[in-house]
C-alpha cells in the first residue's frame, strides 16, 4: 500500500498541468517562452487566466499526497509525509508523461510545505512576493525565498525531518534555477511581464 501511494504521488506530481492547459489553448509550452512546464512560463505565454488554475493545481499536487497519503497508509511518522511530498516534487520536475520534463518544482514544493510548515511557507511567500514586486524577477524571488523558508523552519521548529526537507528543497530550487542565475548575473533575465532589456 505504501509503495503504491509513493508511485501515485509521483504520477500525481507528474501530471503536466501547464502542458495540458497550453494544449487546450493551442500552445505547446515546451516550445514557448522558457520551455518550462510551470506556472511562471504559462503566465508569460498564456496570460494570468490560464496560469492561475495551473498554479492552484500544481500547489495541490504537492499538498494532497503530503497531507492525505500518510493518513490513508496509516503512517504517522512525518518522514512518510516527506516521502510522499518528495515523490510529487520529483514527478512535477521530471514528468514521465512529457519526456521527463516539467517545471522547476516551486509551486509543488509550496504545496508540500503548506501541509507541513504553513507558517514558514507564509514567511517565504511574503519574501517571494516582496522581491517580485520590487524587482520583477520571479527567479530571484524563488532563489531567495526557498532558503528563507528553511531558515524559518529552523527558527520556528528547530531540527527535524521538515527542516531537512526544506534544506533539500532550497538546494534543489537553487540548482534548478542555475541558468536563471547566469542570466541574472548577465542582466539578461526576463522580468515579470517584461522581457530583458526593457526596464
Amino acid at each position: 500500500m505504501t509503495l503504491l501511494l509513493v508511485v501515485v504521488a509521483y504520477l500525481l506530481g507528474a501530471t503536466p498541468t501547464s502542458y495540458l492547459v497550453g494544449r487546450l489553448c493551442g500552445v505547446d509550452l515546451r516550445r514557448e517562452g522558457s520551455g518550462n512546464l510551470g506556472a511562471t512560463n504559462a503566465f508569460r505565454v498564456l496570460g494570468w487566466k490560464p496560469a492561475l488554475p495551473i498554479l492552484i493545481v500544481d500547489v495541490a499536487k504537492g499538498w494532497l499526497p503530503t497531507y492525505a497519503f500518510p493518513l490513508w497508509a496509516g503512517r504517522a511518522s512525518p518522514w512518510w509525509a516527506l516521502l510522499f511530498g518528495a515523490a510529487a516534487i520529483v514527478g512535477h520536475v521530471y514528468s514521465v508523461w512529457v519526456g521527463f520534463r516539467g517545471g522547476k518544482g516551486v509551486a509543488t514544493s509550496a504545496g508540500v510545505l503548506l501541509a507541513l510548515a504553513p507558517v514558514a511557507l507564509l514567511i517565504g511567500f511574503l519574501i517571494w512576493f516582496g522581491i517580485v514586486l520590487s524587482t520583477g524577477y520571479v527567479s530571484l524571488a524563488s532563489i531567495i525565498a526557498a532558503p528563507a523558508v528553511a531558515l524559518a523552519v529552523a527558527v520556528l521548529s528547530g531540527s527535524g525531518p521538515v527542516l531537512w526537507l526544506t534544506i533539500a528543497v532550497a538546494v534543489f530550487i537553487i540548482w534548478a534555477h542555475r541558468s536563471n542565475i547566469r542570466r541574472l548575473a548577465a542582466s539578461q533575465e526576463n522580468r515579470f511581464g517584461r522581457r530583458a532589456g526593457k526596464g
